[in-house]
């Protein structure tokens, strides 16, 4: 009988609870104690399964909300406070550094040759205003200072476009976060607020740079070559002329004092020398930066988002690139990578539009930063330099170098963003 129940127990143990009270068996006396004994193994062989169910059951709702909460949380960071953090400052500035190296350096020869346009350099002025001259221009260049002169002030661009670049696409992601803190926000307008806000926090911390850069690109003669720390001096110690408008010839005693007045209070005013010098043209800069770095960024979202349409991402996008790379220590999906030709050629029109928007206000920008070197010397405002770019070329002289600006920006910009949105792919931002 035990062998017979104990079999019947392991070949249907629910039947045996559902027919037979638990009381019953305990207590019956033709269920001797060995009986329980025996039963017992087929019960607990039993009970690791339903313990196993039931622990799951009890867990699962448990380990599912933790799982919500760790993956909402994580979504939360990714698409906000990471953005925050140092860890993300600091490959955003390395990212935004490089890709502008990387830009500046490809068109450099471009670049010494339209700032010799713009600032009207007198050995370089009959070549404006053609293709031909530019192939004369960069002829000229390499046969009297060799193929480093078309790279001449290139280091000084460089130490000025890393911290540049990087300000500008790191106050971009800063700036944009809070300005389209959402999806459902993203306006025109909003974009190009924060790519101008993004241009001028740049601009704010490296103009003297710029300044210096220029100076130095300007230069021609070989006698003339000067290092850095040569036209760092000059620049400090170029003083301010009194205006021409306050000569006193043919002038009353009396309007003669009022002149001298005027003049002493404006040298008082306006120093004369020193730091002041390295902002010459920073004003119409941040005026220029407001059309030219928020079109810049708004051009290039645009023609991102277009070409990241369900239409043209089959062709435009790298497959599976939405998924988080292996260096992304911010989780969460992020928008599909563009191919290499999507990328430049976003950046392209980007550069493109820019600079049609700003180039008459880099024309008179140029011109106000070699104030020192060419005329008399005397530190010009923006309305006496648009004056003076009128009296010799009539409108067109705002436009001059248009054609290289064109031909330079189209790889500049399109690098720069190329090289930006890759890096920041590869280094998980």
């Amino acid at each position: 009988m035990s062998a017979a129940t104990t079999g019947h127990a392991q070949a249907d143990p629910p039947v045996v609870p559902r027919s037979t009270p638990s009381h019953t068996i305990a207590d019956s006396p033709s269920c001797p104690q060995s009986l329980s004994q025996q039963m017992e193994p087929a019960v607990q062989a039993q009970r690791p399964a339903s313990h196993n169910v039931s622990g799951a059951l009890v867990a699962s709702p448990h380990a599912t909300s933790a799982d919500d909460t760790s993956s909402h949380r994580q979504r939360q960071n990714s698409r906000g406070s990471n953005k925050r953090s140092l860890d993300y400052v600091l490959r955003s500035g390395l990212a935004g550094g490089l890709a502008g190296c990387a830009a500046k350096t490809v068109v450099a020869p471009l670049d010494r040759v339209k700032i010799l346009f713009q600032a009207s350099n007198p050995q370089f002025a009959k070549y404006t205003g053609s293709w031909a001259g530019l192939v004369l221009a960069i002829r000229d260049i390499k046969r009297y200072e060799g193929t480093r002169g078309l790279y001449r002030g290139h280091s000084a661009t460089l130490l000025r476009i890393f911290p540049y670049a990087a300000i500008k696409f790191l106050a971009y992601e800063q700036i944009r976060a809070i300005v389209i803190p959402s999806r459902d926000k993203e306006t025109p307008f909003r974009r190009l607020i924060s790519g101008s806000m993004a241009g001028i926090t740049s601009v704010f911390f490296t103009y003297p740079l710029e300044l210096i850069r220029v100076r130095l690109a300007f230069e021609t003669k070989k006698s003339s070559r000067s290092s850095l720390v040569d036209i760092f001096r000059q620049i400090y110690g170029e003083r301010v002329s009194p205006p021409k408008d306050l000569s006193t010839k043919g002038t009353s005693s009396v309007a003669a004092a009022a002149a001298d007045s005027v003049s002493a209070t404006t040298q008082k005013i306006v120093p004369s020398s020193g730091f002041a010098n390295f902002y010459r043209g920073f004003f119409p800069t941040l005026l220029g930066m407001l059309p030219y770095a928020g079109m810049s960024f708004l051009t290039h979202d645009t023609v991102g988002d277009w070409l990241r349409s369900p239409a043209m991402a089959p062709h435009t996008t790298i497959p599976q690139s939405e998924s988080t790379s292996s260096g992304n220590t911010h989780s969460g999906p992020r928008r599909p990578q563009l191919t290499a030709a999507a990328e430049l050629f976003s950046g392209a029109l980007a550069g493109l539009v820019s600079q049609s928007s700003s180039y008459p206000l880099e024309v008179i920008r140029r011109r106000m930063q070699v104030g020192g070197v060419v005329g008399d010397g005397r530190r010009l405002g923006i309305a006496e330099t648009a004056r003076t770019i009128w009296m010799e070329r009539g409108f067109r002289g705002f436009w001059i170098g248009l054609t290289i600006g064109y031909v330079k920006v189209i790889p500049m910009v399109a690098t720069g963003f190329f090289v930006y949105e890759r890096l920041k792919w590869s280094l998980g931002i």
